[in-house]
């Protein structure tokens, strides 16, 4: 596609869908107070080289711990294809299989919004976020599940799921699971 076209969550954050009268090209239009967005401005400052990404979990592990306390029970020790650690094999097939697949992606990555929540896998094609649910016998982790899906389903998020049955047979499940977001795996 051409052109700019607005999310739920741009619509959340004021973001307005026009189209450019000769050329039909979508845009869109964004009220000043975008500016002073602070999930927005630190996107940026990122891009831009100004604070570092641990820096920016840092701040925010504190907040995370309290509620979740899942990155301190598992470190981030396994390591993919891509040169990417994570925290289970699980988590590294999956990261080795969109490798392989050449679809590119991001591991850990902070949701753009004002709470403090991570995505397993995020693919910048699609907009899609990838969660792999493996503890399903804690309780702790099944609450922690149960608030994320409450956070993707609020803003409107693509999200696919993945569970341990899953991973033996991710050359099955992903390809089809992808391509409901407009993403060819093969």
């Amino acid at each position: 596609m051409k052109g700019w076209k607005v999310t739920k969550l741009g619509e959340a954050l004021g973001g307005r869908q026009f189209e450019f009268e000769q050329t039909g090209v979508p845009y869109v239009s964004w009220n000043e107070s975008i500016l002073r967005n602070k999930t927005i401005l630190e996107t940026f400052k990122a891009l831009n080289g100004e604070v570092e990404e641990e820096s920016v979990r840092d701040s925010n592990s504190a907040k995370q711990n309290e509620t979740l306390g899942f990155r301190e029970k598992f470190e981030a020790k396994h390591r993919a294809a891509d040169g990417h650690y994570v925290r289970s094999r699980a988590e590294m097939l999956i990261d080795n299989w969109l490798y392989m697949s050449e679809i590119v992606h991001a591991y850990e990555r902070k949701l753009p919004i004002e709470e403090d929540v991570y995505c397993d896998f995020y693919l910048p094609v699609g907009k899609v976020y990838i969660e792999f649910w493996g503890i399903e016998s804690d309780e702790k982790y099944l609450e922690r599940k149960r608030v994320k899906l409450d956070i993707y389903k609020k803003y409107g998020f693509n999200l696919i799921e993945i569970d341990d049955a899953d991973i033996q047979n991710l050359d099955d499940i992903l390809p089809k699971k992808l391509l409901k977001f407009g993403i060819q795996a093969y």
